[in-house]
Order: structure tokens, then C-alpha cells, then sequence
């Protein structure tokens, strides 16, 4: 039998490391983290470009102020929690906490009756009004009321959370 052949080598351009991004280049990048479920794909991932669209027209219309880099970028809760450096900048978590795992992260801070799934239509949002965390949180009890609860935070809370990125010094931590 013949020596089976060596695995091929990576091209040498190319970052074997599990964390494709340092940290530093993550600098002014604005999370949107969708969960890694096939409903989330299905569902979420749409809500989140709609969310990436919307935040770059923002950046476009206040481009003459602004002189911070706000890129939101879309990626999983998987890739997110794997990354200790993602979690100090801000970010949008779109998705329930049965497919989103940081969402499930964010709910356990909530009070129980909160938390509590009994099955009646929702809409859920976590804000920090005064935008001192600047980890939103936002989910439906189905993909209707998702995109319902992503247009009332883009309503009521998505300039002043922009403007909060855009000052920000150091997001809090746990």
C-alpha cells in the first residue's frame, strides 16, 4: 500500500490562528451578532443587513461630524463569544436566546418574570438608555415580531446609540 500523501501546506499569506482579526483591527467596528441556528439564518440574518443598511445611511448623513470609523459589521454568537476582544465593542444581538446564544447570555441578567417563555407574543429590548453599555440586545417571540422589535429600536433608540458609539471612550464591562 502506498504512503498516503502529506496534507497540503497553507498558503503562506494566509493566518492559521483562530482569530482571523487582531484585536486592534476591530477598532471602530459595531457588532451585529445573529445566531448561528438555521432560523436565525432564515430570519435574523436579513433583520441584520437591514440593520447594517441603516446604520451606514446614518454614518453617510452625519459624515461632516463624525470623526470616528463606525463600521457595523454582521457576524455569529459563535464567532462573537469565541472572541474575547469582540466583547468590548459595541454591539447589537439580534435573535431569540433559543437561537442566539448570546442573546441566552444577555436574558440571565433579566428578571425571572422577564425571562419566563410563556408563550404569548413579545417583543423584547435591551437598552441601556443611557447608552453607558453599549450592548443592545433585541428579540421576538417569531421573525415577524423580531423585524417589529428591530424597527422600534431604529424608531426610538438607534440615533442616540450612534451617537453614543461615535463617543464612546471604553464600553462598560461585566
Amino acid at each position: 500500500m502506498a504512503d498516503s500523501p502529506e496534507p497540503p501546506e497553507p498558503p503562506a499569506d494566509r493566518d492559521p490562528s483562530p482569530e482571523p482579526r487582531p484585536p486592534e483591527e476591530l477598532d471602530g467596528c459595531l457588532l451585529i451578532v445573529v445566531g448561528s441556528d438555521l432560523d436565525a439564518e432564515r430570519y435574523d440574518r436579513r433583520l441584520a443587513y437591514e440593520l447594517q443598511r441603516r446604520i451606514e445611511a446614518w454614518r453617510t448623513e452625519h459624515r461632516d461630524v463624525l470623526d470616528v470609523r463606525i463600521e457595523p459589521v454582521v457576524c455569529t454568537d459563535l464567532w462573537y463569544l469565541t472572541r474575547e476582544a469582540a466583547h468590548r465593542r459595541p454591539s447589537v444581538c439580534l435573535g431569540a436566546p433559543d437561537v442566539n446564544a448570546l442573546s441566552r447570555r444577555l436574558a440571565a441578567r433579566l428578571p425571572e418574570e422577564v425571562r419566563n417563555d410563556d408563550d404569548e407574543p413579545r417583543v423584547l429590548l435591551q437598552v441601556d438608555e443611557d447608552f453607558t453599555d453599549l450592548r443592545v440586545c433585541l428579540w421576538g417571540s417569531d421573525g415577524d415580531l423580531t423585524a417589529k422589535g428591530l424597527d422600534i429600536f431604529c424608531e426610538r433608540y438607534l440615533d442616540d446609540f450612534l451617537k453614543a458609539v461615535a463617543t464612546q471612550v471604553e464600553p462598560q464591562e461585566d
